[in-house]
């Protein structure tokens, strides 16, 4: 919302600035194309003070500057209109008693675009907008003062009103459809923020239900069988290890990983917990310690951004996990590959199989441990089975 104000700010001393130097600057050439090259020189001094404070006015927010800008051009409209009737006379070297060609056009211009460029500025807030007021009626009765006589002053009233009033629109519209814009920008990002949040939720609430499912669930099952084919101590490190990860999800959830945790003792007698990642060897242990013979081909070492890793060996090993419970043998076979923009792994046994398709959408561990974890990182996953043909699954992350 600040930084909206800001450039509303900032495009209305622009615009502001940009009318002000513009109409400056062609009422001086007014005069000089009437043949009023004299008159111009004369009041060239007052012009370019009218440019300064027309620039200072939109290069500050002072009011101090639009006031000087007014109020500088209302000195040069009566200067203009003096020296033209001969007040300066002694100055251009012949008096003369009517309007010189250029000066009634010189003297609209300011009075109807010059001057009202600070209209632009005084529109924002109700003080403002009373000197706004303020200048406009001293702009009419000058102008009235300085051509009284002449044959002009309806058209250069004429002129004048429209300038004010439409420069003071052009203010109040631009300052009025940006605080619109601002309004709607801070509600869009509010959303955004609540949408960001709602969606870190749900990913942390994902996560935690995959890691559950993936280490706790799959030891309950264990226990439930009377760790059938595992040993106690096998057992005793996997109840460790998801005991370890019980303890971050509830610590920090945003930073869950299916690596281990080693204490070492320093030189000085404290002890130190060191975090070591998940890798091939990781999965390769786990399942050995589980009773899951697992022949295991082609890289050892993959090179991937910590998320995809995690990911990739979270999904192989709940491939295998999916092996050791549901396929009736405890034989796998992973081939792991990579190349310059993939990393996959087939993962195959000769078990029961099954039929994908038949497989319950609320099931979390292909749909969710495999399938959605992959995707999460711009990952698929394939699966290839039939009843009594054993599975393979193909598994596949982006470098």
């Amino acid at each position: 919302m600040e930084r909206i104000l800001k450039q509303r700010d900032r495009l209305l001393a622009l615009s502001a600035r940009l009318i002000g130097l513009t109409s400056t600057a062609v009422a001086l050439v007014l005069l000089v194309a009437g043949g009023a090259l004299p008159l111009a020189l004369v009041c060239l001094p007052l012009l370019a003070l009218l440019g300064f404070t027309q620039y200072r006015m939109g290069a500050s927010k002072d009011l101090g500057w639009p006031l000087a800008s007014i109020l500088t051009g209302l000195v040069t409209i009566v200067a203009v209109r003096l020296s033209s009737i001969g007040a300066f006379a002694f100055l251009l070297g012949t008096p003369a008693p009517t309007l010189q060609p250029g000066v009634a056009e010189a003297i609209r211009v300011l009075a109807a675009c010059s001057l009202p460029a600070a209209a632009i500025l005084l529109t924002i807030g109700l003080g403002r907008m009373i000197v706004l007021l303020g200048a406009f009626a001293a702009t009419m009765i000058t102008v009235v003062a300085v051509l009284a006589d002449d044959a002009s002053l309806g058209i250069v009233l004429l002129s004048t009103l429209c300038g004010w009033c439409g420069l003071a629109v052009v203010g109040s519209v631009l300052s009025a459809g940006l605080l619109r814009a601002a309004r709607r920008v801070s509600s869009i990002g509010r959303a955004h923020r609540s949408e960001r949040q709602a969606s870190e939720t749900e990913a942390q609430r994902r996560q935690g239900a995959r890691l559950l499912h993936d280490t706790v669930l799959a030891t309950l099952t264990l226990l439930a069988h009377s760790g059938v084919g595992v040993s106690r101590e096998a057992l005793r490190r996997q109840a460790g290890d998801d005991a370890r990860l019980l303890r971050q999800l509830r610590l920090s959830p945003t930073a869950l990983t299916m690596g281990t945790e080693t204490t070492e003792r320093t030189a000085t007698g404290s002890t130190t917990v060191k975090k070591q990642g998940g890798s091939i060897e990781t999965v390769r242990k786990r399942f050995a310690r589980l009773g899951l013979d697992v022949s295991w081909h082609g890289a050892v070492e993959l090179e991937l951004p910590p998320a995809r890793l995690e990911a990739f060996l979270m999904a192989v090993s709940e491939c295998l996990e999916n092996v050791r419970r549901h396929s009736g043998v405890n034989e796998a076979h992973v081939t792991i590959t990579d190349d310059e923009a993939t990393v996959r792994a087939l993962v195959t046994d000769n078990g029961v199989g099954f039929v994908p398709a038949d497989v319950p959408q609320g099931k979390l561990g292909y749909r969710e441990s495999i399938v959605g974890r992959l995707e999460e990182v711009g990952g698929t996953a394939r699966v290839f089975s039939a009843e009594g043909s054993g599975t393979t699954v193909v598994l596949e992350v982006p470098r």
